[in-house]
């Protein structure tokens, strides 16, 4: 108990501490007008106050990542804390904040185009295709697994076709029509349950005095698999997530001033940390070790847990509603990973979003593609996604330490826990069975040389472009604010 409530004081902590750091060594500027005027659109690009931001981009990045991972990330054992509360301040919300604040200063960009500015014309295409491929599992995983929490809450009474139907409808609808028509009218009420949920799971933790285990010497590496790279990957959402790129360009869009990006991109991953650590301390304690939790995962999946430690910490009734909020979560990250695909397309062959014909032939084979893909096994499913995942952080935080180069700020926030992902991913994708499936030991050497190597040429290109003196933001010195 004490490791978990400790983690929660810590993350609160780097917030007001790291998080004020952060956003000195960025130096926000007040008076620069942000895309949401500059651009407006009436669809992408409009203002939206700061508490409504703030609760969309929680909604918008939380998805199931920070339940479903944590969750099977229990499995580690309590060593899962330290990766959520270090890896949530010192590179998750660092990941969120620079992706989202570059982004305003570049007309909302999203990654790719940032990529494309900071990394380099060959680098746009590459994470272009590589953002789009992961939205589209992301969109996937966000259908399937509220459809299974949903099938199992209604007793199967409904088909799973006809709820997967539902939600796809859903979609098609919150990925066609301007932002504040549904996401930004719905998402407050949707924050609202999911906060709801999890404070009311962590509160019964502490209530009943829940066995959470401590963190020791004896228990901080885990017999069943190594802590590195599995760890890494397994837990993303809560922790470090790429996805969070893709996603940060939406509220990017909507930011009435940059002095609420600190709240908005940095707070809300640290919102999203602390439900992290209340999920992975429920499953850690709710079934006697990790030889119930494998049992209870393989046979009913997260969800099953989910369902479990719902119903023992809050009740029937309590517990039906702490899952309903736990089914916001993934259908409201479903909708914006279609949604930022739509936008991501547009952007890249510069194609008007005005008409709701251009969203609607852009967004239509993503559906279909994903309607496919939801025929795929979830774990599989899940361990693409983890990759690719993480690899998208990586670029994204590469990225942010680009411009922090260029601008002769301290890059090092960036790059250093950019670096270690990067050797984390390597590793995974050179020994997992999807990838190269080669030794742990051989991938650990392959990812260390791959690490180097990629270390060198960025700061090679960042010396190049430093030189250049690239440009770090549109210009908008001829915007008229009075028109």
């Amino acid at each position: 108990m004490y490791t978990f409530l400790a983690g929660i004081i810590l993350l609160i902590v780097g917030y007001f501490t790291y998080g004020k750091f952060v956003e000195k060594v960025f130096g926000v500027k007040e008076q620069r007008t942000t895309p949401a005027y500059t651009h407006e659109d009436g669809v992408d690009y409009l203002p939206m106050n700061t508490k409504k931001n703030s609760l969309i981009q929680l909604l918008n990045i939380a998805g199931v990542g920070p339940i479903f991972g944590p969750i099977m990330g229990a499995l580690y054992g309590p060593v899962a804390f330290i990766w959520i509360v270090v890896g949530c301040i010192f590179a998750g919300a660092v990941h969120d904040y620079l992706t989202g604040m570059i982004s305003i200063r570049n007309r909302g960009g999203h990654l790719p185009e940032l990529a494309g500015r900071f990394l380099g014309k060959f680098m746009k295409h590459v994470v272009n295709a590589f953002a789009i491929l992961l939205l589209l599992l992301v969109g996937t995983v966000f259908v399937t697994a509220p459809a299974d929490l949903l099938f199992n809450l209604m007793d199967g009474w409904a088909a799973m076709g006809l709820i997967l139907g539902a939600i796809f409808i859903y979609y098609v609808l919150a990925t066609l029509l301007p932002i504040d028509k549904i996401i930004g009218r719905f998402y407050p009420l949707f924050g609202a349950l999911l906060l709801i949920s999890a404070l009311g799971v962590g509160a019964g933790l502490v209530i009943t005095g829940a066995p959470i285990p401590e963190l020791t010497l004896s228990n901080f590496h885990p017999d069943n698999a190594p802590i590195f790279p599995l760890l890494f990957l397994t837990i993303s959402c809560g922790a470090l997530s790429g996805f969070h790129a893709t996603q940060t360009p939406i509220i990017s869009r909507t930011t009435q001033n940059e002095k609420q990006g600190r709240k908005i991109f940095y707070g809300m991953m640290i919102a999203e940390g602390i439900i992290a650590m209340i999920w992975a301390a429920a499953a850690m304690s709710l079934f006697d070790g990790s030889t119930g939790l494998n049992e209870l995962l393989a046979n009913g999946g997260p969800a099953g847990v989910v369902s479990e430690a719902s119903t023992l910490m809050l009740g029937a009734i309590g517990g039906t509603l702490a899952v309903l909020g736990v089914i916001v979560l993934p259908i409201t990250s479903g909708d914006t990973a279609f949604r930022s695909a739509r936008m991501i397309i547009a952007d890249y062959f510069n194609f008007s979003q005005k008409k709701v014909a251009n969203r609607l032939w852009i967004a239509l084979p993503l559906f279909v593609i994903s309607f496919g893909l939801t025929r795929i096994d979830f774990t599989l499913l899940w361990r693409y996604f983890s990759w690719a995942n993480q690899s998208t952080a990586v670029i994204a935080l590469f990225v942010g330490a680009m411009y922090l180069y260029i601008a002769k700020k301290n890059y090092w926030i960036s790059l250093i826990p950019g670096a270690f992902m990067l050797m984390a991913t390597t590793t995974y994708i050179l020994n997992a069975p999807i990838g190269f499936g080669l030794s742990l030991d051989v991938s650990y050497i392959g990812a260390a040389v791959i690490s180097v190597v990629l270390l060198v040429v960025f700061f090679v290109a960042a010396k190049k472009a430093r030189a250049k003196n690239l440009p770090l933001e549109e210009d908008i010195s001829g915007w008229d604010s009075a028109a």
